[in-house]
């Protein structure tokens, strides 16, 4: 036998093993059971300490290591911005009540609300500055022992990357750990592939499909946040709905069976109606968060247009009396690319691909934002109503109408010199970027925080 048939042997016998075994993906645990108080929830995150006249919730973008650097710039500069309230100084880092995160973004969310003061220390070495595209393109086409585990079906690259991320980046820590943690909620956001719905998770989120979150891996979160169609492959959850007499809210149900609520209430009911029923949606395939919200922001207003009212919310979270409510919003946005306007060619696929996802992208982060400044004003109405007493509304400070908002937009776009947004915006959205790369992010993410007038009059009015 010559070698060229002796190594098809080889490779037959690694690819199609006896009894043709799969190697098949973790599942999802199921729910035994449903309680409404248990798991991780935001209900359930509520800080003991900080100040409680402050909401501060933070997003963080998508876009691999460019994304997940210029938010943890922006972390580095919260942990360094000091505020003195009742004589005693506070960092505003420590003030942060929620973190959403997407793709890249999310790793830094994750980092930081598992391992907190930690991330300061080794986050840079154990993830921003290494290289880890490239370790994972060794793991799928120079080590033999994967090649047939990715040949099953039940098994595929994004799997192998939760894999890597669990080991060599979270330390194997689940969702349980997460919820033992004193700092921020985090929100990790994925994008169900079928129906492009965001899903978060969160025990919420894992309710309305009878499974238990608290034994899911923190690092197979965020490999489905940050499975860029194509390029990855989805994170395959399994749908136990109706297993575990889940009881759905009452916006769902009221949606389902009259369908009178309103238009963005409903739409969002309507898209969660699917994963209510295992049978008609067995599975659940997760791709990248950023193909339903690349800021991180959805997950945020998706829950105060669920509950019809934000007091709602605020009396969950045991924050009827909060004064200010502050986002900050971390966008590592790309560049539109408009050399194709000079050329007579018809654009190749890749071109065309890449402009739609650029354009689907960029579009909808602009309505997201209006739409959160757009509620500010409902939102107001709404709190004064809840707190203050009929015909008793007053406004001064540390009364029942007390109530400001705060949007604090951390983007490229307020860098003033032209090339160097340019740069910035053409960094690519890869899982490595040269150290040097991942410093001058952490460094524009700080002036770009320090130097907006709308994070100045928040540090001010907070002192």
């Amino acid at each position: 036998m010559g070698p060229l048939p002796k190594l098809f042997l080889i490779l037959s016998l690694l690819i199609f093993p006896a009894g043709c075994t799969y190697y098949h993906y973790p599942l999802n645990a199921p729910l035994e059971r449903y309680d409404p108080d248990f798991g991780y929830k935001p209900k359930n995150m509520t800080k003991s300490t900080g100040d409680r006249d402050l909401l501060l919730m933070v997003t963080f973008s998508g876009g691999g290591t460019r994304a997940a650097a210029f938010s943890y710039g922006v972390l580095e500069a919260l942990r360094d911005t000091r505020l003195l309230k009742g004589g005693r100084e506070l960092r505003l880092l420590d003030e942060i009540d929620l973190i959403s995160g997407v793709s890249g973004g999310s790793f830094t969310a994750a980092y930081y609300g598992l391992f907190g003061d930690r991330t300061f220390q080794d986050f840079e070495q154990k993830f921003l500055k290494k290289d880890i595209q490239g370790e994972l393109s060794s793991q799928i086409f120079f080590n033999p022992g994967n090649w047939t585990r990715l040949f099953s079906p039940y098994f595929d690259r994004s799997d192998l990357a939760a894999e890597y991320y669990d080991k060599n980046v979270f330390e194997g820590a689940t969702f349980a750990d997460l919820a033992r943690q004193p700092g921020p909620m985090i929100l990790i956001n994925a994008t169900d592939m079928v129906y492009g719905t965001r899903l978060a998770f969160t025990q919420d989120a894992f309710d309305i499909i009878c499974s238990d979150l608290s034994t899911f891996p923190v690092a197979r979160a965020c490999a489905a946040s940050s499975a860029v169609p194509i390029l990855l492959t989805p994170i395959t959850l399994k749908n136990y709905a109706g297993s575990c007499g889940f009881v759905p809210p009452a916006f769902l149900t009221k949606s389902l069976e009259a369908r009178d609520l309103p238009d963005r209430q409903f739409d969002l009911s309507n898209n969660l109606a699917p994963f209510l029923d295992s049978g008609r949606k067995p599975y659940v395939h997760l791709v990248d968060g950023g193909v339903a919200d690349n800021l991180g922001l959805r997950a945020l207003l998706e829950r105060v247009i669920a509950s019809g009212n934000i007091m709602t919310n605020l009396k969950t979270a045991k924050l009827e009396q909060v004064r200010k409510i502050a986002f900050i919003i971390v966008n590592a946005e790309t560049e539109i690319d408009t050399k194709w306007d000079q050329s007579a060619s018809i654009p190749p696929f890749a071109a065309m691909f890449d402009s739609y996802s650029s354009i689907a992208i960029f579009r909808y982060n602009i309505e997201t934002v209006a739409l959160l400044r757009e509620g500010f004003k409902q939102w107001t109405d709404e709190i004064r109503k809840g707190r203050c007493p009929e015909g008793q509304l007053s406004t001064a400070p540390g009364s029942c109408g007390d109530i400001e908002f705060y949007v604090v937009e951390v983007k490229f776009d307020a860098l003033k010199d032209p090339a160097e947004r340019t740069f910035f915006k053409r960094l690519p959205t890869s899982f490595a970027l040269p150290s040097e790369d991942v410093d001058k992010l952490r460094q524009a993410a700080r002036r770009i925080l320090e130097n907006s007038r709308d994070f100045q009059r928040l540090v001010r009015d907070l002192q």
